[in-house]
């Protein structure tokens, strides 16, 4: 943490002018790295291998670069790192999630990478892994953020209403929370540019949150959850959103590199993490309503066609089905993005 008393220097002790420096920070390392990334991923052949089961104008994109949610990793823990307070237990937790989850994003990558089957790790093998990587993030919010001292949870738009959760209750809603975010963000990073700007818009959303549940007159006024020291998580979702507005430069269509697993489940983790410890979990699915709704079409379809051997969409995850419909990609992946924007928040 910068503690300079005069001059210039004396910006840093603010958040807000950490959080552009982190936010430039993460973006210029992600603009610098990316180039030679995807030229050693040429080089290595270690390309995306697409679903003989997805639609047929994916077939093109076998061999694009993948697992950039690696410079995404890369680029925030630096970014965060140098501008944030490596003293503040939220920003620590926030991290460990992302890196975690990053992690078995990345194993999965590298395994489907190297097969020539497509396959990286079994579904199964997935969620447990996801599902351990949840419950340690909660363990460690819960011993080392406060949060258990206020384990309710707060329904917007309803003032004073919030549920009692008690530690069972906090545990439950923040394992669904982040592995279902997690999974979601995974579940919509099927087109080129389509996960990557609403991360940037549910950041940036959760960043003014963050910022006014660590400011006790702000939190007071809006009569949020108080919860001190969440300013540093501003730090975190700047670097968060720059580093994904550098991926966007090279994932936006027709993509140079995709994120991969690396980049999905981590980015999901990284944001669920910070709702759950801001108190938050209502609003982030609300800001999030486009991952919540790519995750529901493929339980709805799944369902479906288990129960009654019918499917409700052409395709699932959702982006998939106006494909199908004969929807050009660039106008799914916009469309998609104005539903985010719309969304309330």
């Amino acid at each position: 943490m910068y503690r300079a008393e005069h001059g210039v220097f004396n910006l840093l002790t603010y958040v807000t002018s950490r959080s552009v420096f982190a936010a430039l920070t993460g973006m210029a390392i992600g603009m610098l790295a990316y180039p030679p990334f995807i030229r050693w991923q040429r080089g290595a052949a270690l390309g995306e291998r697409v679903r003989d089961d997805g639609p047929d104008s994916h077939q093109a994109k076998e061999g694009t670069p993948t697992m950039g949610g690696v410079v995404i990793l890369v680029a925030l823990l630096a970014a965060s790192l140098l501008w944030g307070d490596l003293g503040n237990p939220l920003l620590l937790v926030a991290l460990t999630g992302m890196v975690l989850f990053a992690g078995i994003g990345l194993a999965d990558d590298w395994g489907k990478s190297r097969s020539q089957a497509r396959k990286g790790m079994t579904a199964r093998r997935k969620i447990a892994l996801q599902a351990a990587a949840g419950a340690l993030v909660l363990v460690l919010m819960w011993a080392f953020t406060g949060v258990s001292e206020q384990p309710g949870l707060l329904i917007p738009y309803w003032k004073d209403l919030v549920l009692p959760l008690g530690a069972v209750g906090f545990f439950i809603i923040g394992w669904l929370c982040i592995v279902g975010a997690s999974n979601a963000v995974n579940l919509t990073d099927g087109l080129d540019g389509l996960a990557i700007l609403p991360t940037v818009i549910v950041a940036s959303g959760l960043a003014v949150l963050a910022y006014v549940a660590g400011h006790e007159v702000f939190a007071q006024y809006l009569d949020l959850p108080r919860v001190a020291g969440a300013q540093e998580l501003v730090i975190f979702l700047a670097a968060l959103a720059g580093a994904s507005l550098a991926f966007l430069w090279f994932n936006a269509g027709p993509a140079q590199v995709f994120m991969g697993d690396t980049g999905a489940l981590g980015i999901g983790a990284a944001l669920a993490c910070v709702a759950v410890v801001i108190r938050q979990e209502v609003v982030f699915a609300i800001m999030g309503g486009l991952f919540v709704l790519e995750a529901v079409s493929v339980m709805i379809q799944v369902a479906s066609y288990k129960l009654t051997g019918r499917r409700v969409f052409r395709m699932a995850p959702l982006h998939h089905h106006f494909e199908e419909k004969g929807w050009p990609e660039n106008v799914v992946v916009v469309r998609f993005w104005i539903i985010t924007i719309a969304s309330p928040r």
